[in-house]
């Protein structure tokens, strides 16, 4: 049997793995469930099933009432994304020659490309699940009744006139199902936990343990609305085209959003959720080595990559503000 060419690394693989860029938080906004092939199913049940009161009483001969489960089976497939970078054979060489007595290189090509790869291809999906079609910082993404946008005196860096704690109180009242996730850009997350309203909710006496007062904590806040997790969305990313000088953004935007994630999207009761992310496999990372391609004296081609799937499985358990801020 032929050997492919694209050999898996595992001291590559354990980079890929591990390297995490603590300001992307995708992984905890639609979290990665396995499945078993590329193409998978899920079923998706309509809302009147689970709310409509049926009739349970029962004659003493009578037949039982009989329900009927209404879903539709959803039929999805994951995708695969991954980088290569090509290392000149004289960059390997040149780090192989600085290699000190006990065998170590200063610096490891291979590793620091795997790195630098397996961080562009986490921002990408970073981007996927805050932009893309079903982005959660996408209005579409929600119904009319589950989205607001705001604007002058109603966005929450207006200290004197917006009501941050009222707004966020009926984003959370809105859904079928209470969202239990925050989910702020960073400029929103700034001005919220600074806001005069969030501030007296969360310290009434005008005081915080620190004696600031000036800004909540993520898990104060969490407290004050009944959520189980606030995430901060702090990742930058360059807009300029390639070649042009870098003009950074923020990728999560001036927005605030409040899902539904379940504690366990696994379970065989069929808890909703607002979505998920299916993935196959895992991560791979490895090299396709002795390419004649690569420079004059041929090299190295490092690959990461995975084949993951987001999903947005019920919008309408989840509350959407545009422009929360200025």
């Amino acid at each position: 049997m032929a050997q492919a060419p694209f050999t898996i690394q595992q001291r590559l693989t354990q980079i890929a793995l591990t390297y995490r860029n603590a300001a992307l938080i995708a992984d905890r906004v639609l979290p990665r469930i396995p499945v078993v092939s590329q193409a998978f199913k899920w079923s998706k049940f309509t809302v009147a099933d689970g709310y409509s009161i049926p009739d349970t009483r029962v004659g003493r001969k009578s037949v039982v009432n009989q329900i009927d489960w209404t879903a539709t089976e959803q039929n999805d497939a994951t995708l695969d994304y991954g980088l290569d970078d090509a290392i000149p054979l004289a960059d390997i060489l040149t780090a192989q020659a600085a290699m000190d007595i006990q065998g170590v290189m200063p610096i490891d090509p291979e590793a620091r490309s795997t790195e630098l790869l397996t961080s562009l291809v986490a921002l990408d999906r970073e981007n996927r699940v805050a932009n893309g079609s079903n982005g959660l910082f996408v209005l579409g993404t929600y119904p009319a009744a589950n989205r607001s946008t705001l604007a002058g005196t109603t966005q929450w860096s207006d200290f004197t006139n917006s009501d941050p704690v009222q707004a966020i109180l009926t984003a959370l009242d809105t859904p079928l199902v209470r969202p239990n996730v925050a989910i702020f850009g960073q400029a929103v997350w700034s001005k919220v936990r600074t806001h005069p309203k969030v501030t007296a909710a969360v310290y009434p006496s005008g005081g915080n343990a620190t004696g600031g007062g000036s800004a909540v904590s993520r898990q104060a806040f969490a407290d004050l609305f009944e959520l189980e997790e606030v995430l901060v969305g702090q990742s930058w990313y360059n807009t300029a085209k390639p070649g042009q000088t870098a003009s950074m953004a923020r990728l999560w935007g001036k927005h605030a959003a409040f899902i539904y994630r379940s504690p366990n999207p696994l379970s065989t009761q069929g808890d909703v959720t607002f979505g998920f992310t299916a993935q196959w496999g895992d991560k791979v990372a490895g090299t396709i080595a002795d390419d004649p391609k690569i420079g004059l004296r041929g090299g190295t081609l490092v690959r990461v990559g995975e084949s993951v799937k987001e999903v947005v499985a019920a919008n309408d358990v989840a509350y959407f503000y545009q422009n929360a801020v200025a």
